[in-house]
């Protein structure tokens, strides 16, 4: 059986990126996305850029007690440019921007090539068993490292 190729996407200097292909479901009647389609794109390209440090969303969800942690969408920015088409493929980059005590700050661009087609600034906040919660201290690190010094703006609150 051959191996297929990984669907992660790439890190690479503090910056994840994320290919996806566009499908009819993803359309509306004229083959043109979908706008909450972009919102699914978005998720897809920041579970696979914690999943890439070793932060896969379900391993941090049956983390032991304290530990455990899981991330709501708090606030999210977005600004449309252009439109994505059928069977297109997009590349969804995501980077973090800041990373406080209880959430992230990321910034996601979803690019066609280097046609930037939609923007977005995304809070996502820790939570525990439906409360907010700290984030623990080894997620804060792996996210403070994973930023390469160009990109780097974190908060330390």
């Amino acid at each position: 059986m051959r191996r297929g190729r990984d669907f992660g996407g790439e890190l690479h200097e503090g910056r994840h990126f994320l290919a996806i292909r566009i499908y009819y479901e993803d359309t509306d009647f004229s083959g043109v996305v979908y706008h909450a389609s972009y919102l699914r794109f978005l998720e897809r390209g920041r579970t696979e850029f914690l999943r890439a440090l070793g932060l896969g969303q379900r391993l941090l969800l049956a983390r032991e007690g304290a530990d455990a942690v899981g991330f709501v969408v708090r606030r999210m920015t977005i600004d449309f440019f252009k439109p994505a088409r059928m069977d297109e493929i997009i590349t969804v980059e995501t980077r973090p921007h800041e990373i406080g005590g209880a959430s992230i700050e990321l910034a996601q661009r979803v690019l066609r090539g280097d046609d930037v087609l939609v923007d977005a600034e995304v809070r996502v906040a820790a939570v525990a068993n439906g409360r907010p919660r700290r984030l623990p201290t080894e997620v804060r690190q792996i996210l403070r490292h994973s930023t390469s010094p160009v990109n780097r703006q974190v908060a330390d609150r």
